[in-house]
């Protein structure tokens, strides 16, 4: 356990109890006050916030000031070894489009990225927009969306500029690098140009920060004036824009975590009305890319729970003229789809493992890239151009740093256009990725990836650091991390737990861990902790679990639960409030959640269901691992006040163990800090209180 003798009294939240009873259950909520009844305020103007609120939280940041501040030197440290993985000149590899080559790149010191162009076919690049110049004014800048118009003369961008994820879209001129007067709030960040450069399309965010509605916005004219194309009426439902595979129409993609629907604009009529593909199904899901007169769409539809692919022609395109092209394969889950002129690429998953399956769609034969190791990420990187036959995917594994590849589909030719530089050196030699299998308690294989130092002794007296998510069908991929080398170069395991609820197995594998199965998601990250002990990768309270979002969800469950098995737990902007969450349908997530964990407004057994896991009712007098709770005021997706009340509970609660620590950003939201470099120091913190927790801080302290 961490020496704590020399710190602060740690903060006492005042208890002042509010009870509701739903469903004829009573819940108490000593904390409830956390949350400031003007949260939508703080939201867009975090000054608002209620000042008992405001001092709370900075005496809660005092307080974890004062038990890690010995660990500064090690933070700076740890933010210099990362750091100096970092190629501070980074860029991508130019995506072509007609007679440029577009980029993104980073200069020298540079925080934020430069959007920029080349000719086609090489030469002097232009930056048409320099986030660090554009940050430079706020505490809190990132970028959203960002797409040149067809005639190449104008460039759509988006920005946050508090962290609330509302984002403020802009038109800035290539000719003059100079923004027009046209300026689009409270949007999404995202912009699909009309062909003719005249309007584009854009989704603007309700006052309960839901995308809700599409909308037309023509150049030189006021927000105002704006034409509203489609408004979703289930708050339940998202709605979000892109472009189509051809770049022939404007998608509109709606749904929640069970259900979709998608319906195309014709970009060259941007003012025609929006066309239905397919009505909405309950639990059918789909989405498609256009190729001439027919559709491609990848569904679950008649049972394919790992989906499938199938054909509909585009002037008819309802489910009754759905054929199956690539049909259903239980076990083989097809994760996505991209659509050239002459050829079908899909990415699929099996056992944790992908590859990527090209068609030809002239001879109708097909082939795969894959590789050799033992757990590796792959992912295709789309293109702006549709008539080619050149693919760009990304490779890395835990060990091997990210390669890009442009890929001819017709030759079966590979060409490296990029491997990710470590300037501070990097042998891949020298580190060991592995995976093991652990058994759940229910049987079930979870896969678990795994990264280590050659030449540690697995003994089971190393420290380990355990990561899991386990939530909307989200795979966690086995990809190549630098910053992950530092705690390895000390001696850490890292591993991840690709457990229930996400989609590394397979769709099968997200619904066996959702709503009334969401405990697999538990059960099986400790199974894999006990899975690393008995494998002699580490020992009981020498592991260090780490979630965000979800995933900290996932942590506040497991140190209810299996506590013992942990020397610390990290919990990343942790959703840990489930049931009071859940029974607010004002929040932003709400409604759109219920899906995904049940809906505990109408429902006594989700109600009970939810009650019975969610992390913050199920705090207990118990020992706890020592944690560090960390959340963003202006966080739009996990509430400031969820890992507030969380930690209030715990310290009031608890028997013993801890500490238990809060951290919240005063200036940023769900994604923590923007710029690159600062994003290192919070880090930093959480592998520095690894490493405290582990008893291996003191000694670099």
């Amino acid at each position: 356990m961490p020496n704590t003798s020399k710190t602060s009294a740690a903060p006492v939240a005042p208890r002042r109890p509010h009870s509701f009873t739903r469903h004829g259950i009573t819940v108490t909520d000593d904390y409830a006050w956390l949350k400031d009844a003007k949260w939508q305020e703080v939201l867009r103007e975090p000054k608002v916030l209620d000042p008992d609120i405001r001092k709370y939280l900075d005496e809660e940041n005092g307080y974890t000031e004062s038990l890690l501040g010995h660990t500064a030197s090690l933070q700076k440290t740890l933010v210099r070894e990362m750091r100096a993985r970092i190629k501070e000149d980074d860029s991508s590899v130019p995506s072509p489009d007609g007679p440029f080559a577009y980029f993104r790149k980073f200069r020298e010191g540079g925080q934020h990225e430069l959007f920029g162009r080349m000719p086609r076919e090489g030469g002097e690049g232009d930056i048409v927009l320099d986030g660090d110049a554009l940050a430079k004014d706020h505490k809190y800048f990132k970028f959203g969306g960002s797409r040149h118009s067809d005639d190449h003369k104008l460039q759509a961008w988006s920005a946050d500029t508090k962290g609330s994820e509302y984002f403020t879209i802009r038109v800035r001129d290539w000719a003059t690098a100079k923004d027009l007067d046209d300026v689009i709030e409270e949007t999404d960040g995202g912009v699909v140009w009309s062909k003719d450069a005249k309007s584009f399309f854009y989704v603007k965010l309700d006052d309960n920060h839901r995308p809700m509605q599409v909308w037309r916005h023509r150049l030189g004219t006021r927000q105002a004036d704006d034409t509203l194309v489609y408004e979703e009426q289930d708050s339940g439902w998202f709605t979000h824009l892109h472009e189509s595979t051809s770049g022939r129409f404007c998608v509109i993609a709606g749904g929640d975590h069970e259900t979709s629907e998608q319906r195309l604009i014709d970009l060259t009529h941007p003012e025609a009305p929006p066309r239905l593909v397919a009505v909405r199904q309950e639990g059918v899901q789909y989405s498609l890319a256009d190729r001439g007169d027919e559709l491609f769409i990848l569904t679950n539809v008649d049972d394919a729970i790992d989906f499938k692919i199938v054909t509909a022609p585009l002037a008819s395109p309802e489910r009754n003229n759905w054929r199956d092209l690539i049909p259903y394969r239980p076990g083989i889950y097809i994760i996505d789809l991209d659509l050239y002129a002459g050829h079908l690429v899909r990415l699929e998953r099996a056992n944790a493992l992908p590859a990527i399956v090209i068609r030809d769609l002239k001879t109708t034969e097909e082939h795969a890239i894959a590789f050799d190791e033992a757990a590796y990420s792959l992912d295709t990187m789309g293109s702006y151009e549709f008539d080619t036959t050149n693919l760009r995917f990304a490779y890395s594994s835990m060990t091997t740093p990210s390669e890009v590849y442009d890929y001819d589909m017709a030759k079966r030719t590979r060409t490296l256009r990029k491997r990710q530089e470590i300037p501070s050196g990097h042998v891949a030699s020298d580190y060991v990725t592995t995976r093991i299998m652990a058994r759940a308690q229910d049987g079930a294989e979870v896969p678990v990836s795994i990264l280590y130092r050659r030449g540690l002794k697995l003994d089971g007296a190393a420290p380990l650091l355990l990561y899991g998510y386990g939530s909307y069908g989200m795979a966690m991929p086995a990809s190549f991390s630098a910053n992950r080398l530092s705690l390895a170069d000390r001696g850490f395991v890292y591993a991840i737990a690709h457990i229930r609820g996400g989609a590394d197995k397979g769709w099968g594998w997200y619904l066996d861990g959702k709503r009334e199965k969401k405990t697999n998601s538990f059960d099986d990250f400790a199974a894999s902790a006990r899975a690393l002990i008995d494998a002699k990768y580490t020992s009981a309270k020498h592991i260090v679990g780490h979630g965000g979002s979800a995933g900290g969800m996932l942590m506040g469950a497991v140190a209810n639960r299996a506590g013992e098995l942990f020397a610390g737990i990290v919990a990343e902007v942790p959703f840990v409030d489930v049931l009071n969450t859940m029974l607010d349908d004002t929040l932003p997530l709400t409604p759109p959640e219920w899906p995904e964990w049940g809906n505990p407004i109408e429902s006594e057994t989700d109600f009970r269901t939810i009650l019975s896991y969610s992390p913050y009712d199920n705090v207990a007098a118990k020992d706890y691992p020592a944690i560090l709770a960390m959340g963003g005021l202006t966080d739009p997706r996990v509430t400031y006040w969820e890992p507030a009340k969380w930690i209030a509970r715990l310290r009031a609660t608890m028997t013993g163990g801890g500490p238990v620590l809060l951290r919240t950003n005063m200036g940023a939201g769900h994604g923590g800090a923007s710029g690159r470099f600062d994003r290192l120091d919070e880090v930093a913190i959480v592998y520095a209180f690894a490493l405290w927790a582990a008893g291996m801080a003191e000694a670099e302290g």
